[in-house]
């Protein structure tokens, strides 16, 4: 078994527009090349445009690559014959929760992933079951999805993906259209299964101090890898961030711009205690 549970060989996607009357290719990725490794809380980073979706929908085989290969736990996405197996093993929750709810009954809802793979009906309850109670939400199994928060939608949406036993799930912006409350659950549940569960996360976002909670940030631009490392590597680098149009956590941003002050504080600050610790220290 490779210790890589994704790995993006030489990734080109391309499409066609249309501009000025005249068809016109456009380079979303361009040979792009990156492993991801089996139970890796991995980010991924850029601006609207950068790719990163585009990047996201090879995993579970949305998207074909024009060039190059994507290969999902050793099965090749391009393989037609692989479709089903990879989408059982590679999970996606999008950004808005109702599009992704389908049944009037929350379990109900949950089960409708494993009943298309087949799974028997005494299992599927099993799996309902554990998923429901994995996202704090068993208690609502027989309420109705419209009735539900944001955040607990989301969370019914990530159990109907738990449902299918994946080895990998990509969240792209899962906490977008969340209120703080709501983000944090999620988030919370997003590390649980990536700690507790070994399941491999691959999450898109906007959200910096979401990022910050990563095992490693990867920067896109322009369909390409710019930057590649911890949250820590990453985020210290403010200018490169702000150069390319993106943030970096709140508190990492002002230990950038109290070291430019004159003040002796590292600039690999990730969070608010950790900010609190460097100040204490300062004489």
């Amino acid at each position: 078994m490779s210790e890589n549970m994704i790995s993006f060989q030489g990734l080109t996607y391309k499409y066609t527009s249309i501009e000025d009357e005249k068809e016109v290719e456009i380079y979303a990725v361009k040979g792009l090349d990156l492993n991801v490794r089996r139970g890796e809380f991995i980010v991924l980073l850029g601006h609207n445009g950068s790719g990163k979706s585009t990047i996201a929908k090879h995993i579970n085989a949305l998207l074909i690559p024009t060039e190059g290969t994507v290969i999902v736990d050793g099965l090749n996405t391009s393989d037609p014959n692989n479709l089903w197996e990879i989408r059982s093993k590679a999970g996606m929750v999008f950004q808005n929760p109702e599009n992704q709810l389908v049944a009037t009954i929350v379990e109900e809802d949950v089960a409708f992933g494993p009943e298309n793979l087949g799974v028997k009906p005494k299992e599927i309850r099993k799996r309902v079951n554990e998923s429901l109670d994995t996202v704090g939400m068993l208690e609502y199994r027989r309420h109705a999805p419209h009735l539900l928060s944001g955040g607990q939608k989301q969370r019914v949406a990530i159990a109907g993906v738990l449902a299918m036993k994946p080895d990998c799930i990509v969240f792209d912006e899962p906490t977008a259209m969340l209120d703080p409350s709501g983000r944090k659950e999620v988030m919370n549940n997003i590390k649980q299964l990536n700690k507790e569960y070994g399941i491999t996360i691959i999450l898109i976002t906007h959200f910096m101090d979401e990022a910050a909670e990563g095992d490693r940030v990867v920067v896109i631009d322009d369909g390409k890898i710019i930057m590649d490392g911890t949250p820590r590597n990453v985020f210290s680098q403010v200018e490169t961030m702000k150069n390319i149009g993106l943030d970096v956590p709140q508190v990492t941003e002002l230990a950038y711009e109290l070291k430019n002050a004159g003040i002796n504080i590292s600039t690999e600050i990730l969070n608010v205690d950790e900010m609190v610790n460097a100040l204490c220290q300062l004489r």
